[in-house]
């Protein structure tokens, strides 16, 4: 692991830490686990250290399931660049602008990750950007900011769906990535004032 990533994944086991402490309180509530992918599916924007983190998870990959997923994500590529084509790399969602992208987001809705298996498991579940582990629970943080429980299918799972937010010092957790950010964007782009850089997973596997 390269030092851009590794206080990146100090702070991820932070997020699967609270999440898995709230599962033991709430043993049979919560559905989340690897192997579900309900919510991998659609393009989303991911920051400057979750590319590095995703790429270390790629290059531990087998050659052969390397190769699989670059083709998944080639073709989502295609997809994008059909609605988008003056898109190009590297893919910056910030030139695509908050309507445009989700404009490309809800069109590629149905499109599973790249980083699936036939089985739907993530092929690199223990690099897996942040948004994938927050996307699950209800969270308020320690100033009542409130963030809803983004599973769709949630209604599948009546006391699940009614669980209250759970308190999570989200304030801290953001002081800490904005400086993982710029230490990743120096890594990734040879300039740390970039932070505020974001592509989607897809433009990260497709890569050669």
């Amino acid at each position: 692991m390269q030092p851009a990533t590794l206080a990146y994944q100090t702070l991820l086991q932070r997020v699967d830490r609270w999440f898995e402490q709230i599962a033991e309180r709430h043993p049979g509530v919560i559905p989340c686990r690897s192997g579900c992918s309900a919510c991998c599916h659609g393009p989303f924007d991911i920051s400057t250290a979750d590319v590095l983190l995703l790429q270390e998870g790629l290059a531990l990959l087998p050659p052969a399931e390397r190769a699989a997923a670059r083709d998944r994500a080639e073709a989502i590529m295609e997809q994008m660049q059909q609605i988008e084509p003056g898109w190009q790399a590297p893919f910056d969602v910030r030139a695509l602008g908050e309507d445009r992208f989700d404009a490309l987001t809800d069109a590629l809705a149905a499109e599973p990750c790249p980083l699936l298996d036939a089985a739907g498991r993530c092929q690199v579940y223990a690099h897996r950007p942040i948004v994938c582990r927050l996307i699950g629970l209800p969270m308020v943080s320690a100033e009542g900011n409130v963030l809803e429980n983004a599973c769709p299918i949630q209604e599948d799972f009546p006391a699940y769906a009614a669980l209250d937010p759970q308190l999570f010092d989200l304030e801290s957790l953001e002081a800490v990535e904005k400086s993982c950010l710029g230490t990743a964007a120096e890594a990734l782009l040879g300039d740390s004032s970039d932070a505020g850089f974001e592509t989607v997973i897809a433009a990260v596997v497709a890569q050669p």
